[in-house]
């Protein structure tokens, strides 16, 4: 990531989705987050999808304890891997004070690498897992809001927290889930007009009390952000999608820099830093 020439005065931003256990950080995942530590992100909830990455999050977490907080689930690509052992794992997890939340979890129609029953089994046992523990729900859905929403919709009422993160789907899907007192969580999709006009025309009505930001490194690289020799997206690009909700809203940077970063903290319990 090269150095932003135009950067805000910005500091204390939450990232609320990084998959920083991918293998692609594995050679400069230190320097990766002193770069989002200098480019105004403090902390960072790493995204945990699967058996081995659920256990990996945790460890940098607890490595990193101020700085990075994990979540744990199973995301539907992996549904077909569901087992009592991987929901025995969750629950077991859900007791770490650095695992703030369960999933990343829901139903992916779009590539559907996993049968969809399968997909809305794992859903609905990882949903009833967050009830008995009492975790907010990191979701993800995409080509699939019908059967996503009926399944959110019944089991809504019994659970605590809920972010409809990575949302780039309909302002009608939107609406329906603020109805249902979800989160949402924006990435650099909105950071390109091509495709997420949608999103740019719709983000403004989403309750500051509701909006989150989030990376989803590294995927999702903001078209708005300084070209690298890569693709790889990183939690210090962050600031790219506070300017375009900035933009979309016509608020100040700063202000939603803020705004988000409080809103985050409230969701998944954590402490400003000091």
């Amino acid at each position: 990531m090269s150095p932003d020439p135009h950067r805000d005065d910005v500091s204390g931003m939450v990232d609320i989705g990084a998959n920083l256990a991918h293998d692609s950080f594995d050679a400069d995942r230190d320097a990766v987050l002193e770069r989002a530590q200098q480019a105004g992100v403090a902390q960072i909830v790493i995204t945990g999808s699967c058996a081995d990455s659920n256990r990996r999050v945790l460890t940098l977490a607890r490595q990193h304890p101020a700085q990075l907080f994990a979540t744990a689930g199973l995301h539907p690509h992996h549904a077909s891997d569901w087992d009592r052992e991987l929901a025995d794992q969750l629950r077991e997890l859900a007791a770490d004070p650095q695992l703030v939340s369960l999933g990343e979890c829901g139903l992916d129609y779009f590539r559907d690498l996993s049968p969809r029953g399968d997909q809305r089994r794992a859903f609905i046992e990882q949903l009833q897992i967050a009830i008995t523990t009492g975790k907010p729900v990191f979701l993800h859905q995409r080509d699939a809001h019908a059967d996503f929403h009926a399944i959110l919709r019944e089991h809504r009422s019994a659970l605590s927290h809920v972010v409809v993160h990575c949302f780039t789907d309909t302002q009608a899907a939107l609406e329906d889930y603020l109805a249902l007192d979800c989160h949402i969580g924006i990435t650099g999709w909105i950071c390109d007009e091509r495709r997420g006009q949608h999103l740019i025309d719709a983000v403004g009505i989403i309750p500051e009390s509701r909006l989150m930001i989030e990376t989803d490194a590294p995927y999702l690289l903001p078209r708005t952000a300084p070209k690298a020799s890569h693709r790889r997206n990183e939690p210090g690009n962050l600031i790219w999608v506070a300017r375009a909700i900035a933009a979309a809203t016509q608020r100040s940077v700063e202000d939603v820099a803020l705004a988000t970063a409080a809103t985050a903290r409230a969701f998944f319990g954590l402490s400003a830093p000091t």
